[in-house]
């Protein structure tokens, strides 16, 4: 959802070194991660960011790839931001870095930056069904007259790079930044519960979603950010008797765990862990308690190694 706070809490947390080229390895590696988040993140013009966008674009070898072969490398590793200033500043380092790992291909970066821009264009026109008139290899090569020192580029170069987009679309990641908006438009089940908080054992009404084996609460259903997630792995539920005045009430818990995994936002804004050793909910009717919580069963995930690792502790304490 934040990119620049995801990162922050991570080296807050240790789990990322706290200096550009430990986030660019992490970024590079991007196992998990949102494409559309990355190239966000990337293309901040914060001097922390501009040394993270260098040596991500470092980490990528191009080394004899022909120019295409490493447009498609690179554009598959994030997704590019809408702005045309982070595009532009991204598109010159691609460029740099391609002509520093291929001397002798380009008479300068210029070049190879129009041309990569070109590329991109020509891939969009011949693959891009609302474009109704195709890019003809003539005017690819048309297009790209006096881009280099102001002569153009051999035929030889230029027909090869066409009729490899031609034969192939670049494989550009097709999440757009809101696959958590998607999750929410599509949940297993949704609705408003009660909530006891944490610390302060009253009640609050809060919008519940449930989907991708994690439970989601807003304080409002037009929010577009939770306030809490609670991933429903290693958890239990069960039902309770009337608490505080509320009905129709049930519990998660963890059966190996004093706490439960999860998160949620504080008043600044900023995620942190929650501290919950239950979370306590009330539905309005028992209707909606017995499906809350035969759909709940039916995300719950295992997950052996905390189980492993409990009996561990378990075992520790007694001796």
């Amino acid at each position: 959802m934040d990119p620049k706070k995801g990162i922050e809490f991570l080296i807050a947390q240790n789990l990322v070194g706290n200096t550009p080229e430990d986030v660019a390895r992490f970024l590079y590696k991007g196992e998990g991660l949102n494409k559309t988040a990355i190239g966000t993140y990337l293309g901040e013009k914060i001097d922390f960011n501009l040394k993270v966008l260098n040596h991500f674009i470092e980490l990528h070898d191009f080394k004899d790839l022909l120019l295409v072969q490493a447009l498609r490398q690179f554009l598959w590793s994030f997704r590019l931001p809408g702005e045309a200033q982070k595009i532009d500043r991204m598109m010159e380092k691609f460029a740099a870095h391609y002509c520093h790992q291929n001397p002798g291909v380009f008479s300068n970066t210029d070049t190879c930056f129009v041309l990569s821009f070109s590329i991109i264009m020509l891939n969009t026109s011949l693959h891009n069904p609302n474009v109704k008139e195709k890019m003809t290899a003539d005017k690819f090569i048309q297009m790209n007259r006096g881009i280099n020192n102001g002569g153009d580029l051999p035929k030889e170069l230029l027909l090869p790079l066409y009729e490899n987009i031609r034969h192939e679309a670049f494989k550009i990641p097709e999440d757009d930044g809101q696959e958590l908006m998607h999750t929410f438009f599509n949940p297993d089940r949704e609705g408003w519960l009660w909530k006891q908080g944490g610390r302060y054992k009253n009640w609050k009404r809060r919008w519940f979603l449930l989907n991708d084996k994690c439970l989601y609460y807003f304080e409002c259903d037009t929010d577009k950010e939770p306030r809490g997630i609670i991933p429903l792995e290693n958890v239990d539920i069960r039902e309770i008797s009337d608490r505080g005045g509320r009905q129709h009430c049930f519990e998660l818990y963890s059966p190996i765990s004093d706490v439960i995994k999860a998160c949620k936002t504080d008043t600044e804004g900023r995620v942190i862990e929650g501290r919950h050793s239950v979370y306590r909910l009330s539905a309005a009717t028992a209707v909606e308690k017995d499906a809350w919580v035969k759909s709940i069963q039916t995300s719950v995930s295992r997950n052996p190694f905390y189980e492993m690792l409990a009996a561990r502790k378990r075992k520790a304490q007694q001796n």
